[in-house]
């Protein structure tokens, strides 16, 4: 038997996890609803559940990695919601004062056929939600985007860190720019 997840190195994990990109897969929208579903059941009320990420974003591609926004009412504790996601299948892999990150789909041989990004915040703190907007609104925009990711895939494959951080300036770009055409829409 190999190593836990939880006894393996950021190297290990990112060789077991390897970023790997793959063009639009219509089975993302339906797992994001299911997994939408088992949230609305499991955890007490919450100010929004929101597809985000490149896996909600048609025609691109993208890390078959469903990513979900879940925002809290500004009053409530994140903490309260923890257990909750947990027993729904999810790792909680960071936490800090106005967020926690949760994964779920991780297994010691590597991905499950369906994995998820959980990320919890406070309402408001939903930049994503933008970026999603502009993207889907703007074809051309997300096709640069895709190209951007595309052209990182392979030097980062075995450093997710990297790969995020190599892609923040695009985003911040168009999330501000986002932000700018939509107002308060969120």
């Amino acid at each position: 038997m190999g190593k836990k997840l939880s006894e393996m190195t950021l190297e290990e994990l990112w060789q077991l996890f390897p970023i790997y990109l793959t063009e639009h897969q219509l089975c993302w929208q339906r797992w994001y609803s299911e997994e939408e579903g088992i949230l609305r059941k499991a955890l007490p009320a919450t100010a929004g559940i929101s597809h985000i990420g490149s896996t909600a974003i048609p025609s691109i591609w993208a890390k078959p990695i469903v990513d979900i926004l879940v925002e809290i009412p500004k009053e409530s504790h994140l903490l309260d919601y923890k257990a909750s996601i947990i027993n729904a299948g999810y790792i909680c892999m960071s936490q800090s004062e106005n967020r926690l990150s949760f994964n779920k789909g991780y297994t010691e041989h590597g991905f499950a056929e369906r994995v998820f990004h959980l990320h919890l915040r406070y309402a408001g703190d939903n930049d994503e939600l933008y970026f999603r907007d502009f993207l889907i609104e703007f074809p051309e925009t997300a096709k640069e985007y895709e190209k951007l990711k595309l052209s990182l895939w392979k030097e980062y494959e075995h450093n997710r860190d990297a790969y995020t951080n190599a892609k923040t300036e695009v985003v911040k770009k168009y999330t501000t720019q986002a932000k700018k055409k939509y107002g308060n829409r969120y």
